[in-house]
């Protein structure tokens, strides 16, 4: 997929707020705007319709949240890109987020053009966090274990330690510079731990850890 073919989803409740980024989205020349939903609902069927490229999302909606419209969608078309727009800056929302697949989260606040922007980073394959609010999730890591959960259990201690490492943002190399092994040794350890904890991507685990911590 090329830039120029981009298809993208609006996601929000709020029709000024739609009319807003209509407009705005329309004025580039790569990204279309295809459809518009206001409910969870309506997300789901719409993106079954008229298979956007990137569907922007709004957290919070009338019958549900974006996360559950996110899980959807992505379990019907995995191809399809979410990025999550929200005014709140809510960081049990960005884990679920990632949890649900969705590829982004930015907040309202920005500008347009880094909107914009985001849209064509997620579409051409790019995972799209708002640094703000990833700081906050892995403040909340760096504050404690988690404990309790089956996932985790099967983890081996070195598997839970570099866990603990994906989670603080840390990059194979790191984590094997602090652990005394090869690089090539963590990437064959993080293939194991993605497939304990039944998850695809790093940012999952992550998240993964971050859900579970707390349980009893």
């Amino acid at each position: 997929m090329t830039v120029s073919e981009v298809r993208v989803m609006l996601v929000d409740d709020h029709e000024v707020v739609r009319q807003g980024l209509v407009a705005m989205l329309e004025a580039t020349e790569d990204l279309t705007v295809v459809a518009e939903a206001g409910t969870v609902a309506d997300a789901i069927l719409r993106a079954r319709s008229y298979k956007p490229d990137v569907v922007v999302m709004d957290v919070r909606l009338p019958d549900g949240t974006g996360v559950e419209a996110c899980r959807a969608i992505r379990s019907e078309r995995p191809e399809s890109r979410v990025l999550i727009l929200t005014s709140f800056d809510d960081d049990r929302a960005l884990f679920e987020a990632i949890m649900a697949g969705a590829a982004g989260y930015l907040l309202k606040q920005i500008r347009g053009t880094e909107l914009v922007d985001g849209i064509r980073r997620v579409a051409g394959g790019e995972s799209l966090l708002d640094p703000a609010v990833t700081a906050k999730v892995l403040e909340r890591v760096r504050d404690g274990a988690p404990v309790g959960d089956p996932g985790l259990a099967r983890l081996t201690p070195t598997e839970r330690r570099i866990l603990d490492g994906i989670a603080t943002g840390a990059t194979n190399r790191e984590i094997g510079e602090t652990l005394g092994l090869a690089e090539k040794t963590i990437k064959n350890y993080v293939s194991t731990i993605l497939s304990k904890l039944h998850v695809a991507r790093r940012a999952e685990a992550a998240a993964y850890l971050v859900e579970h911590r707390d349980r009893p």
